[in-house]
């Protein structure tokens, strides 16, 4: 079976990824240093598939250690590389952080694609690319303005990164823009656990319905959308995962029609952030404490997908629905809860 490596494999995106490609038949690989992750996602992982995956903790940052990956492993055939810093808010803040991070892990895991020969590679980009959109839903060929943050400008670096390496070098890329992934696997074995506040919508929203936050906010509510709050295309991780798998396959049978192909992955559908916390109020029967705030600085006020090319060319259908994505997210939260309090138990008996 072809050999995998997949970069941030025990991050969220990156391990549903992974249970997506066993279940496809590919051998996999993973690379992650745990800055931003733990290896509580194999165990998930393993669960799901009946395999352990073999994680090695690397920081693509250091040269060396990434190319040993390479050499203990001949023959990887493809790359899905997630591993980068993703959160808008914190990019603002720390833009050397994420400038760093996201550009020299990429230089150095392309230094090791040349040297190595390997083949097909796909590229873990966002929806950020775009800025801020002049007419929605943007398609593959909506202009690329200026980003709004840090970690946008990352990712438009990164595609550019590509777009030249592929020309030189007889590696096939595939840039991935997705939008708003949420929601857990249905298995409730691996989902979004963020280390610290978390930076993203859905999982603010599950902590503050589950109690581990006293309350989270909206951030603006004056944006000219029909309620005042942004709007966004949210997706199901389960969805986004198996496009990666789709995108990789497409590259392996040569479908691709240039060196560098690029697809939109959302649902098509724009959902504003009241409405995604109405529909997280029903389906969990659960009134959320929620404050509004002033605009946070990096938010586009809009964005949705047009998605007709993936699933035209891909193959790719879109199982879940916002009402899913929000249930699988629920059910993920309170399954940690259960844990954490059995683990309370235990330890006040021991």
């Amino acid at each position: 079976m072809p050999t995998i490596l997949v970069t941030g494999g025990c991050g969220y995106i990156g391990s549903h990824t992974i249970v997506d490609l066993i279940e496809n038949g590919f051998d996999i690989i993973s690379i992650d240093d745990n800055s931003r992750s733990t290896e509580y996602a194999l165990t998930g992982i393993e669960k799901i598939t009946r395999k352990r995956i073999k994680n090695y903790k690397v920081d693509l940052k250091n040269f060396d250690e990434t190319r040993a990956v390479f050499q203990e492993n001949l023959g990887i055939v493809g790359i899905i590389h997630f591993a980068a810093y993703k959160a808008v808010g914190e990019s603002v803040e720390q833009p050397l952080s994420y400038y760093e991070n996201n550009m020299f892990s990429l230089v150095n895991l392309l230094k090791c694609v040349k040297e190595f020969s390997v083949p097909h590679f796909v590229f873990s980009s966002s929806c950020t690319v775009y800025g801020s959109p002049d007419i929605i839903p943007v398609t593959e060929q909506s202009p690329i303005k200026e980003a709004e943050s840090p970690y946008g400008a990352t990712k438009q670096i990164g595609e550019r990164i590509l777009q030249d390496f592929t020309k030189v070098q007889s590696t096939s890329a595939i840039l991935l823009r997705y939008f708003n992934p949420v929601g857990a696997h249905p298995t409730a074995h691996i989902g979004e656990l963020p280390l610290g506040k978390p930076q993203n919508l859905v999982p603010a929203i599950t902590q503050t319905a589950i109690g581990k936050l006293p309350k989270m906010f909206v951030y603006g509510t004056d944006y000219d959308t029909r309620d005042g709050s942004c709007v966004r295309d949210y997706i199901h991780v389960c969805d986004i995962a198996h496009a990666h798998t789709l995108a990789l396959q497409y590259l392996i049978d040569k479908k691709n029609a240039t060196k560098c192909d690029v697809f939109n992955l959302g649902t098509g559908n724009g959902v504003t952030v009241l409405e995604a916390i109405k529909t997280f109020e029903t389906v969990s029967g659960i009134k959320l404490n929620y404050e509004t705030a002033k605009r946070r600085p990096g938010d586009v006020m809009a964005i949705y997908a047009n998605n007709d090319f993936a699933v035209k060319a891909l193959g790719w259908e879109i199982l879940y629905d916002i009402k899913e994505m929000m249930r699988t997210a629920w059910t993920w939260e309170q399954k940690l809860k259960q844990e954490e309090d059995l683990a309370k138990q235990k330890a006040l008996l021991n």
